[in-house]
């Protein structure tokens, strides 16, 4: 196990070095620079602010300084938020949208599951259709398509909800729900077709022949050895939810790391777009970390060590 653990931390820093690497170079081989602006800076005053933040070095010393950084926990400086720093930035916003990306996970598997086996189970049923047709929907309409209609519907023509806010529970659902859509139609598609290729198997037919209750059939053998395809997509797809939507914090007004991406890929800010793409690698990472210890407690056949 231990051997496992050392494995899999020495892959993690070698893939947050990589991205760490190509972010580093890409973000300065695209053409223009972080102070472009369509009324060019006096030079003197360029140059000043380019020594300030040391991008007047070569790129050799700039690739260690930031490499540095990162090893003692420095993202550096914002360009754009001067009296903050890029790490003061995701200490303040990554909690929002992990809450966000929390909620919608929880949405998406509790959605999912249910609507995936009763879809197996009553294979070719009017059920199976409709979930079919709802989870096709769901992966079809991107996100300001979906967010619009719900604000649409339940803030502005029922009332029911607010749009805009991020103080209550209550205030969460609706871009939890937006955010969790696609993943709960993508999970349930994808458990409907395993869940019926596992209840042909010959285990599963053993169980019934052995007189088991259909329930035990269906959660007990067939509902766990149709978990390991799913967990292979919920690893990052936990990842991608917990940092949040990008659009979905901008169409609900959610103050998370969002905005601020958005904002630092549109001004050029290299230490913000550097450092938020940082944390979603160390996620990811992670995520993939966990999953594969749930794949040996899922099918006892699998080993990770």
């Amino acid at each position: 196990m231990f051997t496992f653990l050392l494995k899999r931390l020495v892959q993690g820093l070698i893939v947050l070095w990589v991205v760490a690497t190509l972010t580093f170079i890409l973000l300065r081989l695209a053409p223009g620079g972080p102070f472009d602006r369509e009324r060019k800076l006096p030079p003197e005053v360029l140059a000043n602010i380019e020594a300030k933040y040391h991008l007047d070095e070569p790129l050799s010393k700039q690739y260690a300084r930031y490499l540095s950084g990162i090893l003692h926990a420095d993202l550096g400086p914002s360009y754009k938020y001067l009296d903050r720093g890029v790490k003061e930035i995701i200490a303040d916003t990554l909690p929002t949208s992990a809450l966000l990306g929390v909620v919608a996970l929880v949405f998406a598997l509790v959605v999912s599951f249910p609507a995936a086996l009763l879809a197996a189970y009553f294979r070719h049923s009017w059920i199976d259709r409709f979930s079919l047709l709802a989870a096709t929907l769901g992966i079809s309409v991107p996100h300001f398509i979906l967010g619009a209609l719900l604000i649409w519907l339940f803030a502005l023509e029922l009332g029911w909800l607010q749009a805009g806010r991020w103080d209550s529970a209550a205030n969460m659902i609706l871009p939890a729900v937006t955010l969790g859509a696609a993943p709960a139609a993508y999970l349930a598609a994808l458990l409907r077709s395993t869940l019926i290729e596992a209840l042909g198997e010959d285990f599963v037919r053993t169980a019934r022949a052995k007189g088991l209750r259909e329930g035990a059939v269906l959660f007990k053998h067939a509902l766990r050895n149709s978990l390991v395809p799913v967990l292979t997509v919920v690893g990052p797809l936990t990842a991608a939810l917990l940092t949040g939507s990008f659009v979905v914090e901008y169409v609900f007004a959610i103050p998370g790391m969002g905005q601020f991406f958005i904002t630092a890929v549109t001004d050029r800010d290299y230490p913000l777009i550097m450092g938020t793409t940082l944390v979603y690698t160390a996620l990811l990472v992670a995520a993939n970390f966990l999953v594969d210890l749930c794949y040996a407690y899922v099918d006892p056949r699998i080993r990770v060590y």
